[in-house]
């Protein structure tokens, strides 16, 4: 009990202060940076979802056991480019896939009606074509969208497409070190989590909200987002639709320009 009236102090505490949803004014903040240390343009933030492992809930049938053959419930992130979390959802059945949970979480229904606060569509960097949406990336999990970008599929991939996935990759990688830093500060995500399901909820979430906190505090020290035990998901068969197939295009040739491709892109593909 006192566990779990102290993580839910912490997260009434320290949520709005440290986690409060961004405006287009972050969101541009957020893509300065994204621009500056990962080369990806209009980029509002990474997305991504880990497997928490816990012991079995009680009557809980197998909705928590994974395809990992373990029980767990699901940890959905988008983190900006300083690797602190801007938004979170805990919770999820662990057998649920990344599109699933994406879907039925609070950012996924505000981002597929439309209804985040996001930037106007504005031209990239040193470009005059048409402007572009501001973007979240993610992995192979999720459906490609106008404002959601996924890397093509690995299969007989051209060369500018490849340099697309190594660009992309780049960028979304920013949530990989997130959670790595996350599970290697609070020791216990390392382990299956003993306490009852709610109570396990509230710590995961009293965890993220002291990242943030302590990420302003002390900074960002990338020897501890090397390694994490937090299992990825497994991605699943996810379809896009053309507008957003146009917007990967549209990123893709400008990665490939003369002057927006990095020196060392071809090599590292």
């Amino acid at each position: 009990m006192i566990i779990r009236e102290t993580c839910v102090a912490i997260w009434d505490a320290l949520h709005a202060a440290v986690m409060a949803q961004p405006h287009k004014e972050q969101c541009k903040e957020i893509a300065d940076v994204f621009q500056k240390t990962c080369k990806f343009p209009n980029c509002a933030g990474a997305i991504d979802g880990k497997h928490i492992r816990i012991k079995k809930p009680v009557r809980s049938g197998s909705q928590y056991y994974n395809y990992k053959k373990y029980f767990s419930f699901v940890l959905f992130a988008m983190c900006d480019a300083n690797y602190s979390f801007r938004y979170i959802d805990v919770g999820s059945y662990g057998s649920r896939s990344d599109s699933a949970v994406f879907a039925h979480s609070e950012f996924g229904k505000m981002l597929q009606d439309k209804a985040l606060d996001l930037p106007d569509h504005t031209t990239l960097p040193g470009t005059t074509s048409r402007a572009m949406p501001f973007v979240f990336v993610a992995d192979e999990a999720f459906a490609l969208g106008e404002n959601l970008m996924r890397p093509y599929s690995s299969r007989g991939l051209s060369l500018a497409r490849r340099v697309f996935n190594y660009r992309l990759t780049r960028a979304r990688r920013v949530v990989e070190c997130a959670f790595g830093i996350l599970a290697n500060k609070w020791r216990f995500l390392h382990t299956p989590i003993h306490l009852k399901l709610e109570t396990a909820i509230s710590a995961v979430k009293a965890a993220c909200v002291l990242h943030n906190f302590v990420r302003a505090r002390e900074g960002y020290n990338f020897d501890d987002s090397l390694s994490h035990s937090l299992q990825s998901h497994r991605p699943s068969v996810v379809r896009g639709h053309r507008q957003g197939a146009a917007v990967r295009e549209q990123f893709t040739a400008y990665f490939m320009s003369p002057h927006w491709a990095l020196p060392w892109q071809l090599e590292a593909i």
